[in-house]
């Protein structure tokens, strides 16, 4: 596969930096997905002291960490579709897989893909 090249977003106010955290962010919804899945252990707060003396609380840490996971995991997502409704899960691939255009058999121009990728992240800077 080709060297994936960055996104110019200066249009958008956005840094080349800040499109790269963006970019790596959503490469990290597959994980984002599994982690809450496998964040569903829940139990009664431990009697153990942690810092400072205070006992731990597994499930509130448990309900904070999953809290955390599905925001962004939906945020991801209604940016997708807010983006564009009928084509949100190509461009889901895209962004979170890097599956290039090519590989996406989709009914939609290179050129249009591109403007809605760039619009992405836009509408993802913005909910971040």
């Amino acid at each position: 596969m080709a060297k994936e090249r960055n996104l110019r977003l200066l249009e958008y106010d956005i840094s080349d930096n800040r499109y790269r955290e963006l970019k790596y962010f959503c490469r990290q919804y597959k994980e984002k997905q599994k982690r809450l899945q496998a964040v569903t252990e829940l139990s009664s707060p431990q009697l153990g002291a942690r810092r400072g003396g205070l006992p731990s609380d597994r499930t509130g840490n448990v309900g904070v960490k999953k809290a955390q996971l599905t925001s962004e995991i939906q945020m991801i997502e209604q940016a997708a579709l807010e983006t564009d409704g009928e084509y949100y899960p190509f461009l889901l691939k895209n962004v979170t897989e890097g599956i290039p255009y090519e590989y996406l058999d989709m009914p939609f121009s290179r050129a249009g893909f591109y403007a809605a990728r760039r619009k992405f992240f836009s509408i993802l800077d913005k909910k971040r």
